[in-house]
């Protein structure tokens, strides 16, 4: 019998974290030939490769020869940024750089993933032709890792997108689901950022932007630049853990909200909204509400299945 292979080839990088894992997914289930790989988790699923190894990448990407590079690994935690800076301007700048190259050099499109905290979030919404100023030391090397590989292969597209949750391994994989506990265990009262305006993004949202920017660059060479995606719901990290609460009808009232400036560890803008529109004007996106995102993507941490599942079923 003749297998269908798709001829459409993709390769994935950071294919084993939050975001990689749904891009990977996104693009194996409409009909791409999709390779994804990881560094520290990558066996057996994804191929194992140190993103610092230039003849490595060479290799695979010579190899596999993709149409489509879609660049998720970085180090993505700001305050781990400010205490390892060699070690994260490496994966996100060099390492996206080298990367950038060896794509103009097998003719691939590649999407590199990069944030809104390359903007100061004194003037929200940001459009993609606002002047970035970031104000921590991630924003400063995602901001380099955009301009490095523009410089080494202006057929790019820069994606920037806010904080992320979806389908996690570990509730600590996210910012907003690492919240969880807090709100589960309301025996104790727990601080809550309500200072800082977010805009919690699911993965598969972002993943099926990828999607629709690779197949509509095949179609449409002048598909390139940057590009902003991001939900549409503005929260803090207290707003979220109410919302968290309330999906699992438990109770919020231990949540307090702080709405003071944080004082510890990397300065975050206070609100980077993202302005969508350019994509929205292509046709592209896709935004989960949510409280129907996060009831999916926690439900598997909630510690007291028992009792709830009449709420739910």
């Amino acid at each position: 019998e003749d297998v269908d292979i798709p001829s459409r080839r993709v390769l994935i990088t950071g294919a084993t974290g939050l975001l990689g894992r749904a891009v990977f997914k996104e693009f194996n289930e409409n009909n791409w030939n999709a390779v994804g790989c990881g560094y520290r988790r990558a066996q057996p699923r994804f191929e194992q490769i140190n993103l610092l190894d230039s003849i490595a990448v060479h290799d695979i990407i010579h190899d596999f020869q993709p149409h489509v590079i879609v660049h998720c690994a970085a180090e993505r935690r700001p305050d781990v940024v400010e205490s390892q800076p060699d070690a994260a301007s490496q994966l996100n700048v060099a390492a996206s750089a080298n990367l950038a190259k060896e794509a103009a050099g097998v003719g691939a499109f590649l999407i590199y993933i990069s944030t809104d905290y390359v903007f100061d979030g004194t003037s929200p919404p940001y459009k993609e032709t606002d002047v970035p100023n970031p104000l921590n030391l991630y924003g400063k090397t995602k901001l380099e890792g955009e301009k490095a590989v523009l410089e080494n292969n202006e057929e790019t597209a820069v994606l920037r997108i806010p904080v992320l949750y979806g389908e996690v391994e570990r509730l600590e994989e996210s910012a907003v689901t690492v919240m969880f506990d807090k709100v589960q265990f309301s025996n104790k009262s727990a601080n809550m950022d309500h200072w800082q305006q977010r805009f919690p993004t699911n993965v598969k949202d972002v993943a099926a932007v990828c999607r629709q920017l690779a197949e509509k660059r095949l179609l449409d060479p002048s598909i390139k630049g940057t590009f902003h995606w991001s939900g549409n719901e503005q929260m803090t990290k207290y707003e979220m853990a109410c919302a968290i609460a309330d999906a699992f009808n438990l109770p919020s009232s231990h949540l307090r909200p702080i709405t003071d400036s944080p004082v510890v560890g990397a300065l975050r803008p206070r609100n980077a909204q993202l302005d969508c529109s350019k994509l929205e004007m292509l046709g592209i996106g896709q935004r989960t509400p949510f409280r129907a995102g996060i009831k999916e993507s926690l439900w598997p941490f909630l510690v007291d299945k028992r009792w709830r599942q009449t709420v739910f079923h």
